[in-house]
């Protein structure tokens, strides 16, 4: 078959709205993909399964989004992909099956596992993280061990005629891509495809992010509570247009749909994806009518043959609070409350001949809403520390001094106190994927999975040139970043990805000249621990920005209020830029 194949992305994360699934239903998809993990829901997963071995999975898959939707779904003959398995797709599967046989429908449930490597822990004591050069943890500490699988076992689920296909921790993008693959017979060494087939998945699968969530431009959104999720429509040949359901809120434009294909995404000509390695810089985005995008130029090469593995493993306990102050040098005030307890807690420790605090983080956050000096901020405090037992002394200490504080101190109460919580850190790993045995069933039955054979060579590509390097100009003038460029920042681990796409063609070389190395390290001075690389991608045009070891430590890891990165690209826009004078258009 040769038509568009219409795939709508429904979810992004365990925890999103359950209502994209009525609403792209209804506007007529032939295949609906759902992204419900990360490293932090693996560990979660994990947890809730060592408690009790029926869970492990997403449940509001099953009730909410399936659970409401199936006759609409059996109606339409549309296919569901999604690694709602989590660290128990058998489970996910059983909880599924018997949703349908209530509802007296005949879907087909498939089941793709493989990834988990926890059972085979004792293997892979030798490892060394894939960045830090750490060794791997304890293996009493692990909470997962999973590898990110590709699109292949899904594709043999789809061609055995399942209807549902629940996997655990796959690829993101392969749910999308295994749907191309199955509709246009796709094979293993067409790289081009596989990369256009890769990049639909990677626009789809943070849900509303490419029509207007998470947007520069936000106010051109509109309503968000009537957003359209993203609805890709593939052709054979790898090219697509991006848009949504008619009658939503929302935007489909090049800027939104550019800022998700930077996103997250590293460098732009090494994309490492288990079935190929994407090089998107020179992919082309423009406008095709209404909330309509086109998508052209993805390239692809093979791939290394090798999967990432990531381990989540419990290293000590964090807790902190955020509280309010306001009046006259609010900052200094909130400071001083929090060093207070900090310090008070450290006698305590010292008394018990304890070793003091891992890690302690203070920021604050506002400013003053008018004139004068007045001042009115909230204040995160928080540490880090091997022992429970200490966190709680901090917690007790900062709490405790609340009658002997500078004034302006409040909060919200309520909620009861706050409590230690365990510190999940992430280690990854690479691992050769013939080391990983996929099992695919469909309603029980084993299906016959081939995986491909060790990739073939492939060349480096060459470097797109730079912008060129600027002549001075008699009369300049400084806007902030924001004037001349769109922007989205997200993480992978402890590092940071930074996407920047200019306003106007023109604008390009002087956002290259002012976003150095060394001009983002001072923006990010405070928080970078690592180095800065950039990325040229002359399709755009835009350049993306990654940061190593710059949110300590990541997720759950981290005592970070941002820890994600996601506020970084606000922060970079707000950069001041020396521009010639009269540069900007329509200004």
């Amino acid at each position: 078959m040769t038509s568009a194949l219409r795939i709508g992305g429904a979810c992004g994360f365990w925890g999103e709205a359950t209502h994209a699934t009525a609403q792209l239903l209804g506007a007529g998809v032939d295949v609906l993909v759902y992204d419900y993990l990360a490293e932090i829901t693996m560990s979660i997963m994990a947890r809730a399964r060592m408690k009790d071995a029926s869970l492990g999975y997403a449940p509001d898959f099953v009730t909410e989004a399936m659970g409401r939707n199936l006759a609409a779904i059996a109606g339409g003959g549309v296919k569901v992909l999604s690694n709602a398995g989590g660290v128990n797709p058998l489970a996910c599967a059983e909880a599924l099956q018997a949703r349908i046989f209530e509802a007296g429908l005949d879907l087909k449930v498939a089941v793709v596992e493989g990834d988990d490597l926890l059972p085979r822990a004792a293997e892979f004591t030798g490892e060394v993280e894939m960045f830090l050069g750490a060794p791997m943890p304890p293996v009493e500490k692990i909470a997962s061990i999973n590898a990110y699988i590709g699109a292949g076992p899904i594709v043999a689920a789809l061609q055995a005629g399942a209807d549902i296909v629940i996997t655990g921790r796959c690829v993101d993008s392969a749910l999308t891509l295994a749907a191309c693959m199955h509709r246009f017979g796709w094979g293993a060494g067409d790289f081009d495809l596989l990369a256009a087939g890769s990049l639909a998945g990677h626009l789809l699968e943070c849900g509303p992010q490419s029509t207007g969530g998470n947007f520069t431009d936000w106010e051109q959104a509109g309503d968000p509570a009537r957003i359209g999720y993203p609805i890709a429509e593939v052709s054979g040949d790898g090219a697509m247009v991006l848009t949504k359901p008619e009658g939503t809120s929302g935007i489909v434009s090049p800027a939104s749909v550019g800022e998700q294909m930077l996103y997250e995404i590293g460098d732009p000509q090494a994309y490492h994806l288990p079935d190929v390695v994407c090089d998107f810089s020179g992919v082309e985005v423009a406008q095709d009518g209404s909330d309509r995008v086109r998508v052209t130029g993805a390239r692809g090469r093979a791939p290394t043959g090798r999967l990432k593995v990531s381990v989540t493993w419990t290293d000590g306990y964090r807790a902190g609070m955020v509280f309010q102050m306001n009046g006259r040098d609010a900052r200094a005030k909130a400071r001083g409350f929090a060093q207070a307890g900090l310090d008070r807690a450290r006698d305590v420790l010292a008394a018990m001949g304890a070793p003091d605090y891992r890690e302690v983080s203070f920021e604050a956050f506002g400013g003053r809403p008018g004139a004068g000096d007045y001042e009115e901020i909230a204040f995160k405090a928080a540490v880090h520390h091997d022992d429970a037992r200490a966190v709680g002394v901090f917690l007790k200490e900062l709490t405790g001094g609340a009658l002997a504080t500078p004034p302006g101190l409040h909060f919200f109460t309520g909620g009861g106190r706050a409590k230690p919580s365990p510190v999940v850190a992430l280690f990854s790993f690479l691992v050769d994927s013939g080391a990983i045995e996929c099992r695919v069933t469909v309603d029980g039955e084993v299906v016959a999975f081939d995986p491909p054979g060790p990739p073939p060579e492939a060349d480096e590509p060459s470097r797109p040139e730079v912008p060129p390097t600027l002549a001075p100009v008699a009369e300049t003038e400084t806007r902030p970043l924001e004037a001349l460029a769109w922007a989205r920042s997200g993480d992978k681990g402890d590092s940071a990805n930074i996407g920047v796409i200019a306003r106007h063609p023109t604008y390009m070389p002087h956002i290259w000249s002012a976003l150095t190395s060394e001009a983002v390290a001072r923006v990010f001075s405070e928080e970078l621990a690592g180095g800065v690389e950039r990325f040229y991608l002359p399709g755009l045009p835009a350049m993306n920005i990654l940061m190593t070891r710059v949110l300590g430590g990541g997720g759950v890891a981290s005592l970070r209020n941002d820890a994600q990165g996601k506020a970084f690209a606000q922060k970079l826009l707000s950069l001041p830029v020396e521009i010639p004078a009269g540069l900007i258009v329509n200004s």
